[in-house]
């Protein structure tokens, strides 16, 4: 059966794209949940319009996570925290942390689901935290935690 997707479903494809699925799985779970509408010639032209404003929507996105990109790219991003003797934090950095630390030095406002930790930061020195604003754009971002 040939359908046309008016929402993202994993595995099978994005929103304006036209798939052939089976009938059982369309009339069961596509069609009842609103996610598709069966393939006619006036929704082809629905189709064309969904995915026309997808892929703007996705060439905007991609342009703005580049322009943030542009800014963080190199930065080194100072964290001060209470530490041992022994270079250890009371606790470790976490992603609010390195958010408001971003924002203070570069100004640039991300919210911490675009960050990617990927282990622990719990001592004193330099660390690497990795930042995907997009799909197609994740760049690392250097920071120098300092004792308080």
């Amino acid at each position: 059966m040939k359908l046309i997707l008016i929402d993202t479903v994993a595995e099978l494809g994005k929103k304006g794209d036209v798939v052939e699925v089976s009938e059982g799985y369309a009339r069961n779970f596509l069609l009842p949940r609103h996610k598709a509408i069966k393939a006619s010639e006036g929704a082809m032209a629905k189709a064309e319009a969904l995915r026309a404003a997808r892929l703007e929507t996705e060439r905007k996105a991609r342009e703005a996570a580049n322009r943030v990109a542009s800014q963080l790219i190199g930065t080194r991003v100072v964290l001060a925290a209470q530490a041992g003797d022994e270079g250890k934090l009371y606790g470790s950095i976490g992603s609010a942390d390195i958010v408001e630390g971003i924002r203070k030095f570069t100004g640039v406002e991300l919210d911490r689901k675009f960050l990617d930790i990927r282990k622990p930061i719990k001592a004193i020195g330099l660390h690497e935290v990795w930042v995907k604003l997009h799909p197609e754009v994740e760049f690392p971002v250097t920071l120098d935690v300092i004792p308080a």
